[in-house]
């Protein structure tokens, strides 16, 4: 996504937004909107962006035997 030339025009990801309570945002332009809000002032701003955690990784396959020498 961060590549990508198309971002999703979220207030999420916008330069002009800043993050408040779960699911809202403060936006210089238009005031308190929610985080999936659209306006035709969006800036993609990379640094919004939230990284997914990774999954856990399931080691019950492996037994003791795997990790000796």
């Amino acid at each position: 996504m961060l590549f990508r030339k198309k971002h999703p025009r979220l207030c999420e990801y916008c330069k002009f937004a800043a993050p408040a309570e779960d699911g809202w945002c403060i936006c210089k332009k238009k005031g308190i909107v929610r985080e999936d809000h659209r306006c035709f002032r969006f800036r993609y701003d990379p640094l919004q962006r939230k990284p997914k955690h990774a999954k856990a990784l399931d080691f019950s396959k492996y037994d003791k035997t795997d990790f000796s020498l």
